[in-house]
């Protein structure tokens, strides 16, 4: 198992235990026989599917069958490693680059639209054009966790990659449903965004469906959809980034939102004795290096995810600053001190457990 396939085991341990040990069961019948299934499949990481709503057998089975074709239709779509028959997905349009441009399904137009807006809304820190940049990181982490040496990314190759991630290079002819890349030297990775995005279409299936009481953990994406059966919210922890096997900073009440957390302890390699983590900041094209943990709480879990990771690239000032512009999102720093600061509106959700 990857390392970072074992990160996102932990947080799927952790959100189950906290629903089932520290919220305890909720006081209804309808509560006797919780349901959870697991997944391998999914984005490199652990998807959890859990239900309190009192489901049967072949309830549960429907719908988390409905679910996990969502999860695997966008996984497909948003795969930049390899291609899959019958689509034009991301490693596709990668290859692609400098051609003519390619037909692609809507959903994939869809997505790309919403990511070029959330590159405006976030100044341009959630940028689907940072593949370039990316891709040496990768590499690195790659070979370093298969024993085939630590190092990382040269200063002329991380220079050379930044000439290439301007997100006017990602063309979207909306009309006739076609992508392109204009450089071939650029590639799009949604790291930052598609498994969020996955996760939320996921759970608009669940909630056609007539889907409560639902908990959705995709990797660490937490999407909960409605309350407890008794109307009561969700207990959960966030992970102390100082010691995140073990304990937490803070505790949330949640409901019917999404929680997600960038940290600099999820995936990572160590060259020299320094750590290098995953998240890449555009400005230096190296680690972002202002927090060990930022959380978002949004009903979106596409927006949370983006959020998350503009916002642990940005100072807190800048970070504040868009938060507070977003209606409905809320923001959890915490500094390399372990001391916390909330966005204004946090502090409604903010808990203990009993």
């Amino acid at each position: 198992m990857s390392k970072s396939r074992l990160c996102s085991a932990a947080c799927l341990l952790v959100v189950l235990g906290l629903l089932v040990t520290l919220t305890g069961c909720p006081e209804t019948t309808k509560t006797a026989d919780p349901r959870g299934k697991v997944f391998f499949s999914y984005f490199d990481t652990v998807t959890y599917i859990y239900s309190y709503a009192g489901d049967t057998q072949a309830q549960f089975d429907q719908r988390t069958a409905a679910a996990a074709e969502v999860l695997q239709s966008y996984h497909n779509l948003f795969d930049i490693y390899y291609a899959h028959a019958g689509i034009t997905n991301l490693y596709t349009i990668n290859q692609n680059a400098g051609g003519e441009p390619l037909k692609v399904d809507r959903e994939l137009i869809d997505f790309l639209l919403y990511a070029k807006e959330l590159y405006t809304l976030t100044q341009g820190e959630m940028n689907v054009m940072m593949g370039a940049v990316l891709r040496p990181w990768h590499d690195c982490r790659e070979a370093a966790m298969n024993a085939q040496g630590a190092s990382i990314p040269s200063s002329e190759t991380l220079a050379e990659a930044a000439l290439h991630t301007d997100i006017s290079l990602l063309e979207i002819d909306e009309a006739n449903c076609t992508v392109r890349i204009s450089d071939p030297d650029a590639s799009i990775d949604v790291g930052a965004l598609g498994k969020g995005y996955a996760t939320e279409k996921a759970a608009e299936a669940l909630r056609a469906m007539g889907a409560e009481s639902y908990v959705l953990n995709v990797g660490g994406n937490i999407r909960i959809i409605g309350t407890k059966p008794d109307g009561g919210k969700w207990l959960t922890g966030i992970k102390d980034p100082a010691d995140p096997d073990a304990s937490y900073a803070l505790y949330l009440n949640l409901a019917n939102t999404s929680c997600v957390t960038s940290g600099s302890y999820e995936r990572f390699f160590t060259v020299g004795g320094t750590r290098y983590h995953h998240i890449i900041d555009k400005d230096t094209g190296m680690p972002a290096t202002y927090f060990p943990s930022v959380t978002i709480i949004a009903e979106s879990s596409a927006l949370a995810d983006a959020l998350s990771t503009a916002l642990f690239c940005m100072p807190l000032e800048d970070g504040l600053a868009l938060i507070a512009s977003i209606p409905n999102a809320e923001a959890l720093w915490i500094l390399s001190d372990g001391s916390q600061h909330m966005s204004d509106g946090l502090q409604q959700y903010v808990t203990e457990p009993k």
